[in-house]
């Protein structure tokens, strides 16, 4: 959503609350951990034709092997070499791994594409990249600078890779353990006998990460992804998703999971145990329009376990629940399922539903459309009450136009005079409103499933391409604001089958004045929020309102109108004399007080 869409938002859901009430600086400069060094970057420039010929020094092999003993110590025997990628794949992803510092490099994800059907790659070498940085004796040792040597084996049906670090003496095994499917990547590191060339402090583990482009809308991307994390004592938070300002964060405590979270996709690494401590970031970088967002995390890796063993995971998929929920505590969260109450909506209703039709069926529309029936027979017992309730104010139609011509001006004695009438007839007026108020909760929810629900991402349904995304059947050659530069059909026909049931209903109700122009603003808001929004939704509401004029068609041939106006009338002679009840009271006394109130300030003008 951008900026606009989040105040259309923020507005209809505050208008939406009445209508159903009433009616059907500069960047701060990162924390350096303190055992964290910068890592070195090195400027090289191509060499370009002239027409002079510039000699080189040229370095012998005694003087470069000096150089690098003098930068890396014990560990200047791995310094020279040239790299080499160890390609590894199963069922999910593609990883290519180098042997400089023994690190994942790209990760490309086999069964999805990016928005000009492009392979997409989840993490690019070429924009990222993971660093161990260790502390010899003084020196702060970058192992990505040094050539491990790789091995392959298999282990059943899992891959295991192996880039191992050793003079002999000491050594570092890094192992890769890639399952035959699956999002997530077993990760290890073993080492032995580096208590004589370490000083016994934490290593950092630094990831910096460049989001490719996935999707067409880079500001909707930008505004959907960021850094996410748990804290080893369960606690879960995240860097500010919506800004594209530069963010930071010092994590003090020790960090189960780190996860670069994009709108459909995230790469992220769980440790078994936790790192000590870490260090978080994320900017955008306005002109890389290749790019969505730049994120980083600096962990501690314990040196304890460093020494010994360090085990961990990665994880790169998609941003789907049945998937995210199995990898490790809240790694959920990585999907955006709404606020309060509305992810339990998602969790406990939409998403159940959605994934068993998912299994019958593989058409989404069809799929979206049966979502819209087994939502709608869940309700129907509150559906049924709001038409019961609605009928019989549709059989007190006449009386209560009665009263509304006798006090034709007075609107606060004809109030009172109606709420009269429907204590004697045994009518809450409250009652047909609550059973919408009570659905709110599911229209909320839904806003947040089918913009984020990845399973939609690039499906089509009859003219939209992709059922994730806004469907455009016009673009328009200039921006209308708050309403963008395209016509979305689908939010069209929403929106005007909104409008025409809203007037079907208006004819049968009392709402007077204001609050019945109300009833037309919403759909008209709706059209201009909801147009750059998910055309999952938009067709959602709109086979929504069919149905809703199905159920109101049928409702209204089993209502016997005629017999509730009998009853009506029956109550309203038992109840001639009864007394008021102390809600009643109340409210008159309310209304009482406020006509009064009114008179006064019109004596004082």
């Amino acid at each position: 959503m951008d900026r606009n869409q989040i105040i259309g938002l923020t507005l209809m859901f505050a208008l939406l609350a009445v209508y159903f009430t009433w009616f059907a600086p500069d960047a701060p400069q990162p924390e350096e951990l303190t055992t964290q060094q910068e890592p070195a970057t090195e400027t090289i420039q191509e060499a370009t034709p002239t027409d002079s010929v510039t000699t080189l020094p040229v370095v012998s092999d005694s003087e470069q092997n000096s150089l690098n003993t003098q930068k890396y110590g014990a560990f200047a025997f791995a310094a020279s070499g040239d790299e080499s990628i160890q390609k590894i794949e199963n069922e999910e992803l593609i990883i290519n791994l180098s042997n400089k510092g023994g690190r994942i490099k790209d990760v490309i994800l086999k069964n999805h594409k990016d928005y000009l059907g492009n392979d997409l790659v989840l993490v690019d070498g070429s924009k990222s990249k993971s660093d161990l940085v260790v502390d010899h004796n003084g020196r702060k040792i970058n192992l990505s600078e040094l050539a491990f040597a790789p091995t392959t084996k298999k282990i059943g049906d899992t891959t295991q890779i192996s880039f191992v670090l050793t003079d002999g003496n000491f050594s570092i095994i890094q192992k890769y353990l890639v399952p035959p499917k699956g999002f997530e990547i077993a990760y290890s590191i073993e080492s032995k006998n580096l208590n004589t060339i370490l000083n016994p402090t934490d290593v950092n583990f630094n990831w910096n990460h460049a989001i490719n482009r996935a999707e067409a809308h880079l500001e909707d991307g930008r505004i959907n992804s960021n850094v996410r994390y748990l804290l080893a004592n369960g606690d879960y938070d995240e860097l500010s998703e919506r800004s594209t300002e530069f963010e930071d964060e010092t994590l003090g405590s020790q960090v189960k999971w780190v996860s670069f979270k994009q709108k459909f996709f995230t790469a992220a690494i769980i440790a078994k145990n936790a790192f000590q401590s870490g260090y978080v970031n994320q900017t955008v970088d306005f002109g890389d329009t290749t790019s969505v967002k730049n994120l980083s995390m600096q962990m501690l890796i314990p040196y304890s376990d460093f020494a010994n063993e360090f085990k961990a995971r990665y994880f790169f998929g998609p941003n789907n629940y049945r998937i995210l929920k199995k990898v490790a505590p809240d790694f959920e969260e990585n999907l955006d399922m709404g606020w309060g109450p509305l992810p339990l909506v998602n969790k406990y209703l939409i998403i159940p539903i959605f994934h068993f039709l998912e299994g019958f069926l593989s058409n989404y529309g069809i799929i979206i459309l049966l979502i819209v029936i087994v939502i709608r027979l869940i309700l129907a017992p509150l559906t049924w009450k709001s038409h019961m309730s609605m009928a019989k104010m549709r059989a007190m139609k006449p009386e209560l136009d009665e009263i509304k011509a006798k006090h034709d001006g007075d609107m606060q004695k004809a109030q009172q005079e109606q709420m009269k009438l429907y204590q004697q007839v045994g009518i809450n007026p409250v009652s047909g409103c609550i059973p919408m108020l009570l659905q709110m909760p599911i229209l909320f929810a839904l806003f947040f499933f089918f913009p984020n629900a990845v399973e939609l991402r690039q499906e089509a349904f009859l003219w939209a391409h992709d059922l994730s995304t806004y469907d455009s059947i016009i673009n328009l050659p200039f921006e209308i604001p708050f309403y963008g530069d395209h016509v979305s059909l689908f939010t069209l026909l929403m929106t005007l089958s909104t409008i025409l049931y809203t007037w079907s209903n208006s004819q049968i109700t009392t709402v007077q004045g204001p609050m019945k122009t109300l009833q037309y603003m919403m759909p008209i808001m709706f059209l201009f929020v909801l147009n750059s929004y998910a055309s999952g939704l938009t067709f959602y509401y709109f086979v929504s309102n069919m149905v809703t004029f199905g159920q109101t068609l049928l409702f209204r041939k089993i209502i016997d109108e005629d017999k509730i106006h009998a009853l009506l009338q029956e109550n309203k002679k038992k109840n001639a004399n009864k007394k008021k009840s102390k809600f009643q009271q109340r409210l008159e006394d309310a209304m009482k007080a406020n006509q009064e109130a009114q008179k006064k300030s019109k004596k004082k003008k």
